[in-house]
């Protein structure tokens, strides 16, 4: 008798899925430290993994969303400050 994996169970989706959990995550933690130092950068990264996380079928929906809605809010943080003084850069 041989065995065979069900048709439905394809090689490397479990890890793809767990990839983009990890992205979820990490776009929500980046977007919050986004929102204290260097948010031109990890704004535009938590968007970037949050929107990755989405497409490839996370599981933590919610936690992607949260992170690119941090993303774009420390770009506008961003754009407030610069308004503001009129620099790129801003301190506390």
């Amino acid at each position: 008798m041989h065995l065979t994996a069900p048709a439905t169970a394809r090689p490397g989706a479990r890890s793809r899925t767990r990839d983009a959990d990890g992205m979820a995550v990490a776009s929500f933690i980046l977007g919050l430290l986004g929102l204290l130092v260097f948010n031109v950068f990890l704004g535009p990264t938590a968007i970037v993994l949050a929107a990755a996380a989405l497409w490839r079928g996370t599981g933590r929906k919610g936690r992607a969303y949260l992170g690119m809605g941090l993303g774009v809010a420390d770009l506008l943080v961003l754009l407030a400050f610069i308004q503001m003084d009129s620099t790129l850069s801003w301190s506390f």
